[in-house]
C-alpha cells in the first residue's frame, strides 16, 4: 500500500487485521480477542476487541457498578461488575431489603453494609483499605470484593514487570540486539559489520536493530572481451582481453583461432 515495512514488523490494518512482514511478503489475519467477562460492551470506536469496562445486558449498555432491574421485572436486581452481570431475586425481610422496588414487590429500604468499621449505602463502590487493585460493592448488607481485571499480555513471562503501586503487569522493552545472528551457518556478526554472503557482487551489513540489509553491486564498465578475476564482482576491462579461452595483455597481437591468415590485437580503450 505504498508504505515500506521492515522484516519482522507488526501493525494493525483497518478491519482489525493483524499484519506482519515476513520474507518480503505481508501476512494478515483477523485479530483474536480474549474477553474475560460474560457481558462485554462492543468495541469502542477505532477499537477491535470488546471491553469489560461496563456491561451489555439485553441490548442496553450499563456502566461499571450500575444496579438495575431486568426488563421482565420480577423484583430481580442486577449489578454490572467488570463486564459480568450478577442478578439476585430479593427476599423481603421486615424493615430492610436488597434494593428499592415497586409497590407490588417489597416496601422497604435497602440494607446498608457495615464493613471494617465503615458504613456503606446500598450500591456503594469502594476500594479495600486504599488498595486500588480491589473493588468492593455493597449489595443489600453484603460486601462483595473482586480484583481489578488485567489485560492479556503478548510478551513472555521473563519480560513482564509489576511496578510499585501498579495492579497489573506490563511488558518490558526487549533488550537491544548485540549483533546479527544468521541461522543458516551459525555466524554472529557485530553491529556495523560488512560481509559478502558468498556472491562477490552482494554486500550485507548488520543493522543496529539486529536485522541484515544486503545490496547488489551494479557493474557499469563493459567491454566485449573483459578479463574476469576470481572473487571479483565486476569484469576488468583495463587489464587486457580474454579471447577464445586465452588471456592477452594490452597491445599484444596473436593469430585468430578461426582464420590463421588473420592477425588480432588486444586494445584496451
Amino acid at each position: 500500500r505504498g508504505i515500506p515495512r521492515e522484516p519482522g514488523a507488526h501493525w494493525t490494518e483497518l478491519g482489525c487485521q493483524s499484519c506482519t512482514c515476513q520474507g518480503g511478503r505481508v501476512l494478515c489475519d483477523t485479530m483474536s480477542c480474549s474477553v474475560p467477562c460474560s457481558h462485554p460492551l462492543p468495541a469502542p470506536a477505532g477499537g477491535c476487541c470488546p471491553t469489560c469496562t461496563g456491561c451489555l445486558h439485553e441490548g442496553v449498555a450499563r456502566a461499571e457498578g450500575d444496579v438495575f432491574s431486568p426488563s421482565d421485572g420480577n423484583c430481580t436486581v442486577c449489578v454490572c461488575l467488570a463486564g459480568n452481570v450478577s442478578c439476585l431475586s430479593p427476599e423481603c425481610p421486615p424493615g430492610s431489603c436488597l434494593s428499592p422496588s415497586p409497590a407490588d414487590c417489597c416496601s422497604c429500604n435497602p440494607e446498608k453494609c457495615n464493613f471494617r468499621g465503615h458504613t456503606y449505602a446500598h450500591g456503594a463502590r469502594f476500594s479495600l483499605d486504599g488498595d486500588d487493585c480491589t473493588t468492593c460493592v455493597c449489595q443489600g448488607g453484603e460486601v462483595e470484593c473482586s480484583f481489578t481485571p488485567c489485560p492479556m499480555l503478548d510478551c513472555p513471562q521473563h519480560q513482564r514487570h509489576l511496578g510499585p503501586g501498579q495492579c497489573c503487569s506490563t511488558c518490558r522493552d526487549p533488550p537491544a540486539p548485540a549483533g546479527c545472528f544468521l541461522d543458516d551457518n551459525g555466524v554472529e556478526f557485530p553491529v556495523g559489520q560488512i560481509w559478502s554472503p558468498g556472491d562477490p557482487c552482494e554486500l550485507c551489513i548488520c543493522q543496529a536493530d539486529g536485522s541484515v540489509s544486503c545490496q547488489r553491486t551494479d557493474c557499469v564498465e563493459t567491454c566485449p572481451y573483459p578479463i574476469r578475476i576470481p572473487g571479483q564482482c565486476c569484469p576488468d576491462c583495463s587489464a587486457g582481453c580474454t579471447y577464445m579461452g586465452r588471456t592477452f595483455s594490452n597491445n599484444e597481437t596473436f593469430p585468430s583461432a578461426l582464420d590463421p591468415c588473420l592477425s588480432c590485437i588486444c586494445l584496451v580503450r
